[in-house]
């Protein structure tokens, strides 16, 4: 049982409470501590330097305004530079499932922040007489927009950071396999029946064309994430903001950060709606679509290797069984498609949440928050991944996919405006009868001779569309 030594008393508006000694937080992050014992879940590091970058750049604005004292000011940007590195990450101890609007990790910054500048100025933690939570470190603020401005900020910066290059770098690998496999032939399959022939690399260049395209919708939510709130403070109206205080932070976030961001068009629908946010998670459930199809493709290329297509090799990496001998599993497909349900799943959080912007302010903002943070890092690592330990190290095996190519009964459909369709169809249902291939029935019906046959049944030609007869 720890000893009174181990506390300092701490005061706010509702009286005094106990506070562990060392810690830089003080009465309202305790009070959020003792009310919302739920799940154990932290906010990302990614949000807290996200919430720093913002305090930091308040206070350099209203320093330059004339509204904070520039000692004080210098001290909070000294602190909130600590948090922005990440080096008081332990301090932010609170539940991700909490007030809606997030008022309670507000205040464990903004605590933290003041107690840091505090010991910056040379004073012991808790004098608010240097620096005051409120007074300073939230100067021209409110939760309302702070909050939700530090979604955007931590979701610009993570997408930018990390998915973005990993979604690319997950392209480029995708478009090299298609340069590589151009010439190897197959069977395309429809229904997963068999169809006309075409090329691995024609199957994946769709697989990279996914990731082009999903990259853009990451790329079109940027725009609406790019909007901030700042500066609407409670309701939208900027009450106890100064008239230059929005346009100055969006400056300043933007020179902190590296990235364009700009003040929203219109402040209290970016305060009570979360739809850029909504936006974004739909962009990115998008990409777990593509991901999970082509996952699930590479497990059925991959089937076998005696009982399935086993039309590549994806690279063995692990032992697959703990009881059978030899056997290899699509171990990173599997993981792939396990990172695309949570982010779909997360998605649907993502939405509901967004439903509940009430009147003039969303109240589900903490679990927006961490879900479309936690859908970000996961797409980026499980792209990582795919590319650097699956799709890299594809080998093609062209004489299965070519025997596929020459077996399957779509062959019929090259023919049939050289047979006609009634013709076709026969020929079609005596090789699925008999076994024999569509190019041995056609010249032993004696429909053409067999130099007509092999001209038309040019396999490449074939995976380049057309005419052909």
């Amino acid at each position: 049982m720890a000893a009174d030594s181990d506390y300092r008393l701490e005061k706010d508006t509702m009286g005094e409470i106990k506070v562990p000694r060392e810690a830089y937080y003080a009465a309202q992050t305790q009070r959020a501590i003792e009310n919302f014992p739920i799940s154990g879940l932290r906010f990302q590091g990614s949000f807290i330097r996200a919430l720093a970058i913002i305090k930091l750049s308040a206070a350099k604005v209203n320093m330059e305004i004339g509204l904070l004292d520039r000692q004080k000011g210098e001290a909070i940007v000294a602190a909130c530079s600590t948090l922005v590195k990440g080096e008081l990450d332990d301090q932010f101890v609170l539940d991700v499932f909490q007030t809606g609007s997030g008022s309670s990790t507000n205040m464990n910054a903004n605590e933290v922040i003041a107690n840091k500048a505090i010991e910056i100025l040379g004073g012991k933690k808790g004098d608010k007489t240097l620096i005051h939570p409120n007074d300073h470190v939230n100067m021209s603020q409110s939760t309302n927009d702070v909050f939700p401005g530090a979604i955007h900020v931590a979701a610009m910066m993570a997408i930018s950071s990390k998915l973005l290059p990993a979604l690319k770098k997950l392209e480029t690998s995708f478009s090299a396999k298609a340069e590589e496999f151009k010439d190897v032939v197959k069977a395309g399959r429809t229904h997963l029946q068999d169809a006309v022939p075409m090329t691995l690399g024609q199957e994946f260049s769709g697989y990279a064309s996914m990731l082009t395209h999903g990259i853009r919708r990451i790329e079109s939510a940027i725009e609406s994430l790019s909007e901030l709130p700042i500066g609407g403070t409670a309701v939208g109206t900027g009450l106890n903001a100064h008239p230059e205080y929005a346009t100055k932070m969006v400056g300043e976030i933007s020179r902190e950060t590296g990235l364009t961001f700009r003040k929203a068009e219109n402040f209290f629908e970016a305060m009570q709606n979360k739809d850029a946010t909504v936006e974004t998670s739909g962009a990115l459930k998008t990409v777990a679509v593509s991901l999970m199809k082509v996952a699930n493709d590479l497990r059925l290329l991959y089937s076998g290797p005696r009982t399935g297509l086993y039309e590549i090799d994806l690279p063995a990496i692990q032992p697959g069984s703990s009881i059978m001998p030899g056997k290899i599993n699509p171990v990173i497909p599997e993981a792939v498609n396990m990172v695309a349900a949570k982010i779909i799943g997360n998605d649907s959080t993502i939405t509901v949440a967004g439903l509940n912007g009430n009147l003039e302010l969303n109240v589900m903002m903490p679990i927006i928050a961490y879900t479309l943070l936690e859908s970000i890092e996961i797409a980026a690592g499980g792209c990582e991944v795919f590319a650097e330990k699956c799709i890299d190290g594809i080998k093609a095996r062209a004489e299965a996919s070519l025997r596929y190519a020459e077996d399957t009964v779509a062959l019929i459909t090259v023919l049939a405006p050289a047979i006609g369709y009634d013709n076709a169809a026969k020929i079609a249902k005596k090789s699925m009868s008999g076994g024999k291939s569509i190019r041995e029935l056609v010249v032993e019906e004696g429909i053409l001779p067999k130099e007509k046959v092999d001209e038309i049944l040019d396999l490449k030609k074939i995976s380049k569309g057309g005419r052909l007869s």
